[in-house]
């Protein structure tokens, strides 16, 4: 396992850009709120159990992702960086090992551009998982803004 972050190697990271009809302090709370997070965390029809959830710089974030398929994913990460409606660099400390960088930035009335860069440790590894990676975090970005665009009593269950 890595003892510090991924390096941010170009040809090792995997980067999506979306805008959102949301306001960063909005897509930041989407992040920071586990009820919210553990809704839309994930590729379509996968669910979370959270165990535990320390949203601070060196906090630990400790689930399991349940697949429709029954088969159950444990995970386990670091916040390395929190900068409120800004950026969160999240460090996945088990395999696959990876760094999230996600940034927020205001994007003209009432939106915001989320940019989503997963750096693994070798861009021999990047190009391994690009084809599962690469849909399944456009999924996880579908579910999010979805959940940002839902009425505020159905965002909460």
């Amino acid at each position: 396992m890595p003892s510090s972050p991924v390096p941010s190697l170009p040809d090792a990271t995997l980067t999506t850009e979306r805008v959102l009809h949301a306001m960063p302090q909005q897509v930041f709370a989407a992040f920071e709120q586990p009820g919210q997070l553990a809704q839309w965390w994930g590729p379509q029809g996968f669910t979370n159990t959270f165990e535990q959830f320390e949203f601070t710089p060196g906090g630990r974030w400790v689930f399991v992702m349940h697949g429709p398929n029954g088969a159950n994913y444990p995970n386990e990460s670091l916040f390395r960086e929190i900068v409120p409606a800004v950026r969160i660099v999240i460090e996945h400390v088990v395999a696959p090992w990876f760094t999230l960088t996600v940034g927020l930035a205001p994007h003209g009335d009432g939106h915001t551009r989320l940019t989503w860069a997963q750096a693994f440790e070798s861009a021999e590894l990047a190009a391994k998982v690009r084809s599962v990676v690469g849909p399944a975090n456009e999924q996880n970005l579908d579910r999010l803004a979805a959940l940002l665009q839902a009425p505020p009593q159905q965002a909460l269950r």
